[in-house]
């Protein structure tokens, strides 16, 4: 009891001394601007300096005298990287810092599914608060132009309106946990060729309607507490300090009062990053501590420089105070919350999140008929009875197990590793081959499984191939081709990879198609054998030359630790696939609308690219100028049908009723796009406005209906330099794809 008081004692001693010194704050309950505007009068002008610039890797400091927390942060989107040490790329070596790798922001898109973005945000924030992270740099929404994009699987597709609908419920979900969310990479960051100094000309137009409008959303509907700054740059500023777009357009015009982050490094002048709306400057040499060079995290930019300035009147203390202020409201809502979650890591939970995410982004692009059929029937899902009728007879006449050949390295390949920023640490992860493997263990099995690797592609590099031995590949070519001969059904598994030039950072693919040979590979296991189903991984188009000699295409983007199961469920029909494209996959690399231009619209000449295929991104192009894409965006087969009525318009909204007209339940993505038939400025003949995912039983029948609003009619005029919404007649375009032509009608405005 003694010792009780004797505490009790102590503690209200610290809590007078704190007082009479006044470095007692506001109830953390207070309103945030309360707290912020306490806190900054009690700082000095050097504390201020101190927190608008990393102290280590993945840290910016708080105000230790007054009790104010710094920030830590990590690598995302689709879980934390593993634990780096203070001052080096090195691994720390951690063994409490294994996490769940959930699917790539590809795949998430894919689903078209509000709900599992809620899910998403909400089981990753979890893991980053159970590490101690304040804030995720992630997501990304940066637009899919080019299918040669290293960094594409990082981010939601090629449509502004997709993007951005799926990017606000995970940042609300996220940051309702107490961890922030940092959007990158502001603005137009398409390409990882030239990265750190390419200028991108693109006219306003185009800058508002395609590549602002998810960050634009994220903003007003998300409210996101940090963004991420862009390496590139624009109007020859780069964007991590450019005035026009960060105070202009991102604090200005949208009234944003979060804080403005560098890309790693993406910082190169005091001047401009002072005044330009940087507000924390990261990674710019990353020197500090363990003084790898001269220069430490005090020379950085906006450290000894910019109190220089400040104190000799050059720049006002406004313009400090307000950069201040923005991270002093980002602790606040993240370190020093005291609302914000414990968190969990590798929960099972976790791990049910990860799988649902991968079923509904699995995209089924083809599934034909299969020898043996004596009905048009799809290959997939392979059903036992299917399986036993893929079977054939010994040579003395008896029935055996269907004999499954799986080829490719993506079967046993951890794609949860390289990639660059985003590589993870899983704690474990499932291989199609295991969860298949795993499925036919028993001796009594009615199928037998076996592997052939079929071509090796070498270790996940972050910036230089690793070579590979042509010899070794031509062998593991054979020995697939020579199984072939006795498989009743192959299963392929290959695509892409996180190795640099593939999906990887700081690198774009060098070519449209497959690499490793995989494309003659296929071509040849299909002349042996019909049967067969290729699944393809990776975050990015590609050709396929061999579509027509193949029964089924499964697109499976990165699905993350439960990358088999989810996978398994999908062929076998535990799921039905539901996923929807979220790129436009086109016959030709020449069928995308910028390669018409030449090197100067990709990947840019003299450091300069100009994107003048302008608004006409992605869909847009291929519907308007029609050419026929190999599969067009949000397009996606089921196991069952749908068939949708001809849309009512109602007043100011379109209803449509979709009947499930097949045997299986399944869900079905209902798209809305909208044309101007008469507008005064050129546009797209459709962009999407609308989607709702619905679940129908067979034999069931449900109206979906969308309120017509001027958001979703205006575009950016580029005469008037505004938003504008023009009367006249529009036809609104209700299906399963942006392939849909027949099934409209027309909407009027102002006639």
């Amino acid at each position: 009891m003694e010792m009780r008081k004797k505490l009790v004692f102590l503690a209200s001693s610290i809590f007078m001394a704190m007082t009479t010194q006044g470095q007692v704050y506001l109830d953390p309950q207070a309103p945030l601007e309360e707290r912020v505007k306490d806190a900054l009068s009690r700082m000095t002008t050097q504390e201020k300096i101190k927190v608008l610039h990393a102290q280590s890797k993945f840290t910016s400091a708080g105000v230790p005298r007054l009790g104010i927390r710094q920030l830590n942060m990590d690598d995302g989107p689709h879980g934390v990287r593993e634990e780096l040490e203070w001052n080096s790329w090195r691994a720390a070596g951690w063994t409490n810092d294994y996490i769940v790798a959930f699917p790539s922001l590809t795949c998430l898109a894919a689903t078209w599914n509000r709900d599992l973005s809620v899910a998403y945000g909400n089981a990753v924030s979890e893991e980053f608060a159970f590490r101690g992270k304040d804030v995720m740099l992630g997501p990304g929404v940066n637009i899919q132009r080019t299918p040669l994009n290293g960094r594409a699987f990082e981010y939601m597709g090629e449509d502004p309106y997709l993007a951005g609908e799926m990017v606000v419920p995970y940042i609300c979900s996220a940051q309702a946990n107490g961890v922030a969310c940092c959007l990158k990479h502001f603005v137009l960051n398409d390409q990882e060729t030239d990265r750190f100094s390419v200028n991108v000309n693109v006219s306003e137009r185009a800058l508002r309607e395609i590549y602002l409008k998810p960050f634009e959303k994220a903003v007003r509907q998300a409210h996101v507490y940090t963004i991420m700054g862009s390496y590139n740059l624009w109007k020859n500023v780069h964007c991590c300090q450019n005035d026009e777009l960060l105070n202009g357009i991102l604090k200005q015009e949208w009234g944003w009062d979060g804080a403005l982050v560098s890309d790693w490094g993406g910082t190169t002048d005091t001047w401009q990053a002072a005044t330009g709306g940087l507000d924390i400057e990261m990674g710019t040499y990353t020197d500090g501590k363990l003084r790898e060079s001269e220069f430490t995290y005090d020379d950085y930019y906006l450290a000894r420089p910019f109190e220089k300035l400040i104190n000799e009147g050059k720049i006002p203390m406004s313009v400090l105070d307000d950069k201040v202020s923005r991270v002093l409201r980002t602790i606040f809502r993240t370190a020093m919350n005291p609302q914000k979650v414990i968190g969990s890591q590798c929960s099972e939970a976790h791990y049910e999140v990860c799988q649902r995410i991968g079923e509904e982004g699995i995209v089924l692009l083809k599934n034909g008929s299969f020898s043996g059929s004596s009905k048009k029937e799809g290959i997939l899902p392979l059903t036992d009875e299917k399986l036993e009728r893929l079977a054939s007879s010994s040579s003395r006449g008896e029935k055996r197990g269907c004999r499954i050949l799986v080829v490719g390295e993506n079967a046993t390949r951890s794609l949860t590793q390289g990639g660059g920023s985003s590589e993870l640490k899983t704690l474990h992860d499932v291989s199609p081959l295991e969860a298949l493997r795993d499925l036919y263990a028993a001796d009594d099995s009615t199928c037998s499984v076996t592997y052939a690797q079929g071509y090796v592609s070498g270790r996940a590099l972050y910036d230089k191939v690793d070579q590979v031995s042509e010899e070794e590949n031509a062998r593991l070519k054979a020995e697939a081709i020579e199984q072939a001969k006795n498989a009743d059904l192959i299963i392929y598994i290959g695509g892409l990879n996180k190795n640099h030039k593939q999906d990887c950072e700081n690198g774009d693919r060098a070519s449209y198609d497959l690499s490793f040979g995989q494309n003659e590979l296929i071509t040849e296991l299909a002349q042996i054998q019909k049967n067969m189903v290729v699944v393809i991984f990776g975050g990015n188009p590609y050709a396929a030359p061999w579509l027509d000699k193949v029964s089924a295409l499964l697109q499976c983007w990165y699905l993350g630790s439960e990358s088999g199961n989810a996978l398994f469920n999908v062929l076998f029909g535990l799921v039905n696939p539901s996923g929807k494209l979220p790129v436009t996959f086109a016959k030709k690399y020449e069928d995308y609308p910028y390669v018409q231009y030449g090197a100067e619209a990709y990947p840019g000449v003299n450091k300069q690219v100009h994107y003048r295929e302008d608004i006409y991104v992605g869909y847009r192009h291929f519907t308007t100028k029609k050419v026929q894409p190999l599969f067009p965006f949000g397009f996606g087969l089921s196991y069952t049908t749908f068939q949708y009525s001809k849309p009512v318009v109602n007043g100011n909204s379109v209803s449509v009723q979709v009947t499930n007209t097949g045997s299986r339940a399944g869900k079905e993505v209902v798209q809305l796009y909208i044309g101007h038939e008469q507008c005064s400025e050129d546009r797209p003949v459709k962009e999407l406005k609308g989607f709702e995912k619905i679940w129908l039983d067979p034999g069931e029948t449900q109206t979906v209906s969308f309120d017509i609003t001027p958001e979703m009619l205006s575009f950016f005029s580029q005469q008037l330099g505004k938003w504008t919404v023009e009367p006249g007649k529009y036809r609104l375009y209700v299906g399963g794809s942006s392939a849909e032509e027949k099934n409209f009608t027309t909407y009027s405005l102002g006639m």
